[in-house]
């Protein structure tokens, strides 16, 4: 039985019911625009006849949007409604990274990936607000680990569909985000999720965000949220591949296989967020994440063997499965339904910009020491997690809101 069956099957005996599935479907569009597309990026250079350091540009036109507009999107999600942002974001996603499918200039379909990017700006944060408004206590524990699964199964299946599909045309890969129209009409008559009501003045709100973050918990787990993007797309997603290709001659397909361990095993462990935070404190759950992260690092600065590389990225995988959900879920608990949405495209900004200077920071490590030192440095990231989180989240907070 796959991971995704056994979660589905998971859902059905806990009585899930449609919200929580267009939830989920949410979750995988917003983690579709660039997993999709990187297996197109050879046949794109080809095409349009760039260098390999200008497909760079595909990723930085798609990101950049949410950098300005997710806390945008997250206002106004609190302001006019949930559904009267998260509609117009699907169809604008949907329509956007189709009429990419149409360029034949390079700057245009760069163009056509800023729209997309509009579209998916509110799409990660609003997801994780709904399930914050929906659910409390320990269903919402269980279903923000289940959500953290769902997307962790997208993230390694997006690169083995769009790979599957780049072999016809790079073009096609643009068909996948009209899934995004359908599930905009299933929303609109699905969803069945409150609204904010009985909206205060403007600066009442503003000032309602600001004493919702001004909190040591709350700088302290955006810290850590924006550490852990550092670390992954830094010195995992950045230079682990580089690190099986030279120490083990590694395939792009052997490559894709090892990323893929990595996102099954943390799908598997968020999806288990429920009954481990039954046992442990969320404090020390966050510790353990920190903590394996930290020797997932140190044991790939020294593998050199298939079998202390997959030790490696499944402990990887655990810390990941642990620690994610678990500051989402935090997070989510600690604004009221009429700043969460605001509040919590906060985090999603604080995460994007961790994405954005990880492969940069972690980069000056690799020009100093070479693969070692992009490993070093993704360790001493991973403990300045486990500091922030021993420093600054206080030893009472709770993942029950």
């Amino acid at each position: 039985m796959s991971q995704f069956t056994k979660i589905m099957t998971n859902l059905r005996s806990s009585g899930i019911g449609k919200n929580m599935i267009i939830i989920f479907g949410i979750t995988l569009i917003a983690v579709m625009g660039i997993s999709s597309i990187t297996p197109a990026f050879p046949g794109i250079i080809k095409y349009f006849g760039i260098s390999t350091q200008q497909v760079g540009w595909l990723i930085a036109a798609f990101t950049l949007p949410g950098i300005f507009l997710t806390p945008v999107s997250g206002i106004l999600a609190d302001r006019f409604g949930r559904k009267l942002v998260l509609v117009p974001s699907l169809f604008i996603f949907g329509i956007g990274g189709f009429m990419c499918s149409f360029m034949r200039d390079f700057h245009l379909l760069l163009v056509f990936l800023f729209i997309e990017g509009i579209g998916a700006a509110g799409l990660s944060s609003i997801n994780i607000t709904l399930i914050g408004d929906l659910y409390s206590g320990e269903k919402r524990t269980a279903l923000m680990g289940y959500n953290a699964s769902i997307l962790s199964i997208g993230t390694a299946a997006y690169p083995a569909l769009g790979g599957f599909i780049a072999v016809f045309g790079w073009q096609y890969i643009f068909y996948l985000p009209l899934l995004a129209i359908p599930l905009a009409i299933f929303v609109i008559f699905g969803l069945n999720n409150p609204e904010p009501k009985d909206h205060q003045g403007i600066g009442e709100y503003f000032l309602r965000i600001w004493k919702s973050i001004n909190q040591p918990s709350v700088w302290g787990l955006f810290l850590v949220n924006m550490l852990v993007f550092v670390l992954l797309y830094g010195a995992y997603l950045t230079y682990f591949p580089i690190l099986l290709s030279e120490r083990l001659q590694a395939s792009s397909v052997q490559i894709g296989m090892m990323m893929s361990i990595m996102s099954l095993v943390t799908a598997s462990t968020s999806s288990q967020l429920g009954r481990i935070n039954k046992r442990f404190r969320s404090k020390t759950i966050l510790l353990l994440g920190t903590t394996f992260y930290f020797l997932a690092m140190l044991s790939l600065l020294f593998s050199q063997s298939w079998v202390q590389v997959v030790v490696s990225v499944m402990v990887f995988g655990l810390g990941h499965g642990l620690l994610l959900p678990s500051i989402q879920n935090l997070l989510v608990g600690l604004a009221s339904i009429k700043e969460r949405a605001a509040f919590m495209s906060v985090n999603s900004m604080v995460l994007r910009i961790g994405q954005t200077i990880g492969p940069l920071l972690i980069g000056v490590f690799y020009a100093i020491g070479s693969l070692q030192g992009s490993f070093i440095a993704g360790a001493v990231v991973a403990m300045m997690m486990f500091l922030a989180v021993a420093g600054m989240v206080k030893k009472h907070t709770s993942l029950f809101y």
